[in-house]
């Protein structure tokens, strides 16, 4: 028979084992390297482990984050203005669409998010779904692209800026998204292959462009600073309205007709909530209309066909890149034709 000193002493070395088993599994089960913090537009984004329910609130970082391989961790997306990129595609499929424009507050604290990103603060910010600071009250923390905050007057989706976009704000975005889900790796190799793609749509063309991404009543048309400033700048062109520092200043068609573009970049948009959305009305409008009728681009039917997405800061202004230089060849307008 164990005497009771022995089995106090054998309860004691079982308790101390199970203590040191848990203080091990609490070891692995951290995240190693957290918590770390993230400088984002004029925050201190503290991350305390690789988020596991994250949700996109707009196309452009959810790109990114399909782009990452992350859509195992992905909860919900929403604010779409075209489909998704094809090879993200079946990755997509997987997460689920909270909306196609801005979801409720409700929805997406429905999927219990660790983590929020979005594209612009008119998403993320007042006015939008929420602001940031009341994800951060609910302990969710949030990441806004730096395009949509650095060198801005004022930060909303179509603002002036005291600087231009460049491919180095969606490059810095893709390496703090893959440093908080703990993938540097992958961020610096999708960061490669866009800079690659880029390279590759570098050409000299001979050619001022006309960037028309919707309405017909006022149009929206591409300014010197936004991704349209990086396109043109790509392709070696110039950009009828690099005068004004707007994103997408609205303007006449009289003042577009007397610029006369050689070519014009028209985003078809898969949405339908502005009339000229639709490349179909876009071209209809250009071609109908005796102002618009008579300029060299609509004479020349020299349209050059690009999604709404392609004409974002984000991922997709490389797409928008190729597209372009590849419609300037096609029309005859690069150096070497």
């Amino acid at each position: 028979m164990i005497g009771q000193s022995v089995l106090a002493a054998v309860l004691a070395v079982l308790v101390s084992a199970c203590g040191q088993a848990d203080s091990r599994a609490e070891k692995t089960d951290a995240a190693v390297g957290y918590p770390i913090t993230v400088a984002n537009c004029g925050r201190a984004v503290v991350i305390d482990a690789p988020p596991k329910r994250a949700v996109s609130l707009n196309q452009g970082s959810t790109e990114i984050l399909l782009s990452l391989g992350l859509a195992d961790r992905m909860v919900g997306t929403a604010t779409w203005t075209d489909p998704v990129r094809e090879n993200l595609a079946e990755a997509n499929a997987t997460v689920p669409q909270l909306a196609v424009n801005k979801p409720s507050l409700e929805s997406v604290l429905d999927t219990e998010p660790d983590f929020v990103s979005a594209s612009f603060a008119g998403t993320l910010g007042p006015g939008g779904v929420a602001d940031r600071d009341q994800f951060a009250s609910l302990g969710v923390p949030t990441y806004l692209a730096p395009s949509d905050c650095v060198g801005k007057v004022s930060v909303n989706a179509d603002g002036a800026r005291t600087e231009p976009f460049t491919m180095d704000a969606i490059y810095g975005e893709i390496r703090d998204l893959a440093r908080i889900f703990d993938v540097a790796e992958r961020g610096e190799e999708l960061i490669d292959d866009l800079d690659q793609r880029m390279q590759a749509s570098r050409v000299v063309a001979d050619a001022d462009l006309g960037y028309w991404f919707s309405d017909i009543r006022a149009p929206y048309f591409g300014g010197c600073c936004g991704s349209p400033g990086v396109i043109t700048d790509t392709v070696g062109a110039r950009n009828v309205f690099v005068d004004t520092t707007e994103e997408w200043p609205q303007v006449s068609w009289e003042v577009i007709a007397d610029r006369n573009p050689d070519a014009l970049v028209l985003a078809d948009l898969s949405r339908r909530t502005i009339d000229g959305d639709a490349l179909a009305a876009k071209i209809a409008f250009l071609e109908s209309n005796p102002v618009t009728a008579r300029m060299t681009a609509v004479q020349e039917k020299r349209y050059i066909v690009v999604n709404g997405a392609d004409l974002n800061p984000s991922i997709r202004t490389v797409d928008g890149a190729e597209k372009v230089a590849d419609g300037l060849r096609r029309f005859g307008l690069t150096a070497g034709r």
